[in-house]
């Protein structure tokens, strides 16, 4: 039986530290799912298909990847791709309060789906895809922080937005 894993998120945009988590996932499962979710607490810079995109081109390498997206509960989406684990990302102790109560209630919904925490590599701790995009809209150096697809699509976005006499929000 396949090892299959879910590993959710916004990835508005994909970063090197979210990239971290997923390289080191994919040598463990011989399935991981990389499903991209609405948030409705946030107002996302990339629309879904905008997010999946990129994260299809980060990840062609890596074989065993595959990219969705889903609106629901995420134990759900598991159990339709037969998942036994879901991945979450650590990047400092103030993530891990928050990470219990989702993992806690993911146990209350189905038993069944185990959640893999895995920490981030100590030189992206610091990094989230706010910051990314607050240091790309004012033209920050972001290279070091993404891959250069995402840096290109950012700087689009954030170039159009200027034209058209908008501002985006981080």
């Amino acid at each position: 039986m396949a090892r299959v894993a879910v590993c959710p998120g916004s990835f508005d945009p994909i970063t090197y530290g979210h990239l971290d988590i997923i390289t080191r996932a994919a040598k463990v499962f011989d399935e991981l799912y990389i499903v991209v979710l609405n948030n409705s607490s946030k107002q996302p810079l990339f629309s879904v298909e905008e997010r999946m995109d990129l994260i299809n081109q980060v990840t062609k390498r890596i074989p065993n990847v595959k990219v969705d997206s889903f609106q629901g509960l995420l134990v759900d989406y598991a159990d339709g791709v037969h998942a036994q684990a879901i991945i979450r990302g650590l990047r400092a102790v103030s993530d891990f309060e928050y990470e219990m109560q989702i993992t806690s209630m993911n146990r209350v919904l189905d038993d069944k789906i185990e959640t893999f925490f895995i920490m981030t590599n100590n030189q992206y701790s610091f990094l989230s895809s706010s910051i990314v995009k607050e240091v790309a809209k004012y033209g920050g150096k972001i290279s070091e922080l993404v891959p250069d697809e995402v840096e290109e699509a950012l700087l689009k976005k954030f170039d159009d937005d200027k034209k058209n006499g908008n501002d985006l929000r981080c």
